[in-house]
């Protein structure tokens, strides 16, 4: 592909613009297998994408066809494009994959799913339509892991409702919880982990409000066989590598 368009399929600006940073001498290339970084002003230059490393404007970038991250969601913030009150998560990501081209009406990464702007923890963003409606499918049963702290102390009669299911108000069929433990002791921690397979409005919320407690925090631990690492900062966000991306397969 000629390096144009491969900054262009990365984000880097319309097919103009990539050509004018390569003219310019603002673009340096690593192809996969060398280490160093070479300058090209040849804009219409091939290049393989599989492991090509780019230095555009003294930023190292990574090419993917495809992109997968995962974003430590912080508290206050939305996971919206147009945020109404709190800024969105998208502000968090660089202008790149904010810009990346789609086939969609809407450029760039978008979340898999959404987490409440108060609710901390594991997102996934892509480009990739197939893998954001695989993942996002009720149907997958792609269990998602919750640290909730409680505002009371918490009792193994509600773990047990909620692993029978409960009943929330806007559907009579009641939802249950895929696993759930008090961390701690019961009766005096506050600190529960709930397992779901499915994403309503609001679920964690109100399936614990519907054992007669309240939230206090949330923060989402692990998606499938992927737990957030413990390294990656709120805010913060990385690459999802193959061995990750394994372990988001739905079973």
């Amino acid at each position: 592909m000629q390096l144009q368009d491969i900054l262009f399929s990365q984000g880097f600006g319309t097919r103009r613009v990539c050509a004018g940073l390569v003219q310019q001498g603002l673009v340096q290339v690593a192809p996969a297998g060398t280490a160093d970084f070479a300058p090209c002003t040849d804009s219409t230059a091939h290049f393989e994408m599989q492991g090509l490393r780019l230095r555009v404007q003294g930023t190292e970038w990574q090419v993917h066809e495809k992109a997968y991250v995962m974003l430590h969601k912080p508290a206050g913030t939305e996971c919206s494009q147009k945020p109404s009150t709190y800024p969105s998560i998208y502000t968090l990501l660089p202008s790149p994959l904010r810009l990346r081209p789609t086939k969609s009406a809407v450029q760039g990464l978008q979340a898999v799913g959404r987490l409440d702007q108060d609710t901390t923890g594991l997102l996934l963003l892509s480009d990739d339509g197939q893998f954001i409606h695989r993942m996002s499918s009720p149907k997958k049963h792609l269990p998602k892991v919750y640290e909730v702290t409680a505002c009371h102390p918490l009792h193994q009669s509600q773990v047990d409702r909620l692993l029978a299911g409960v009943v929330l108000d806007d559907d009579p069929k009641p939802v249950k919880a895929a696993a759930c433990e008090i961390v701690g002791e019961p009766g005096v921690s506050r600190h529960l982990r709930l397992t779901l397979t499915e994403g309503k409005y609001h679920q964690v919320k109100r399936m614990v409000a519907a054992v007669s407690n309240r939230v206090e925090s949330l923060h989402r631990s692990r998606i499938g066989g992927l737990a957030l690492p413990a390294d990656l900062a709120p805010g913060a966000w990385r690459w999802l590598g193959p061995d990750e991306m394994a372990l988001l397969v739905p079973r």
